[in-house]
């Protein structure tokens, strides 16, 4: 009887469908909850190397006024061996502080616990004390550090001032791990005019982009470096958490540029990076002179 072989093959075809459909829906169940829980283990982890991480900061900072204390002189004098050795150990003191802030940094950025000291600043003042911090340690490399004049009047305005310090220190910590002696290393700031426009708003008329030029809504700050640059394909994988390329030493986390992206779109900016024409990288920063401008 076909009519009722054809029923018969309807129905186990549509208990199949729906077996399927209810595994389908469990498996999906499941991996969400998988996701979860390995979310909250991953919080868990977060948090406890958060803790050791704050731990390590009071010992550590005993251990480098030690050391200071030490090559200063003051508890005697140093031959040169001695001399030395401590000045390697500072060096390690404060590779092994900044390790502390940056994973201090990230947890805190983990646990949506970030929040910016947003107030009237001159970022002139603030990138200058940056070239003086850095400016012996590009010296003793035998790089060349410059600050280049502001490219138009930058007004005051809201940003914080320690965040921004962070994101160009590290940029500059960068450019002269990566630059060799002989090389330079230039830092530079701007009012720029940054149109965030919808797709059709791009086609708006060539009047209006004349006068939107005339009022700039940010300030680009770039560091740009003498050194073997970044190959185009890996310049936005650099800004993911704990990544590190093959070409990178040892040394680190892989978060100082990931922490620094973070910090500048909590600004509401943007932070990339392009190839230099003379050779080298140059990564761009725009802060907006009002943090609530879109």
């Amino acid at each position: 009887m076909p009519g009722v072989r054809t029923s018969v093959r309807a129905s186990q075809t549509r208990a199949a469908i729906s077996g399927k459909s209810a595994a389908a829906e469990l498996s999906q169940s499941e991996l969400v909850g998988a996701l979860e829980r390995l979310q909250e283990e991953v919080q868990r982890t977060s948090a406890a190397l958060g803790m050791a991480a704050h731990q390590l900061r009071t010992p550590l900072a005993i251990v480098a006024g030690y050391v200071d204390l030490l090559l200063s002189g003051k508890t005697g004098g140093l031959n040169e061996r001695q001399r030395k050795i401590l000045e390697e150990s500072s060096l390690n003191c404060a590779r092994l502080r900044r390790f502390v802030d940056d994973f201090l940094s990230f947890s805190a950025l983990e646990a949506g616990k970030l929040m910016l000291k947003l107030e009237v600043n001159d970022l002139s003042t603030c990138l200058s004390e940056l070239h003086q911090y850095w400016l012996s340690s590009f010296n003793k490399k035998g790089v060349v550090l410059t600050l280049g004049p502001a490219e138009g009047r930058i007004q005051p305005f809201a940003f914080d001032y320690e965040k921004v310090q962070h994101v160009v220190s590290n940029l500059l910590e960068n450019a002269l791990k990566f630059t060799p002696s002989g090389g330079r290393v230039e830092i530079r700031a701007a009012p720029y005019q940054w149109e965030r426009r919808s797709q059709a708003q791009r086609h708006a008329g060539e009047e209006r982009r004349r006068r939107s030029s005339i009022a700039p809504n940010t300030v680009r700050v770039s560091v740009s470096d003498t050194g073997p640059g970044i190959p185009p394909e890996d310049r936005q994988e650099i800004f993911d958490d704990f990544v590190k390329l093959p070409w990178e030493d040892g040394n680190g986390m892989g978060l100082g540029l990931a922490i620094a992206r973070r910090f500048v779109a909590a600004h509401g900016g943007k932070i990339w990076v392009e190839g230099n024409p003379n050779g080298g990288s140059i990564f761009r920063i725009l802060l907006p002179l009002k943090p609530s401008d879109e």
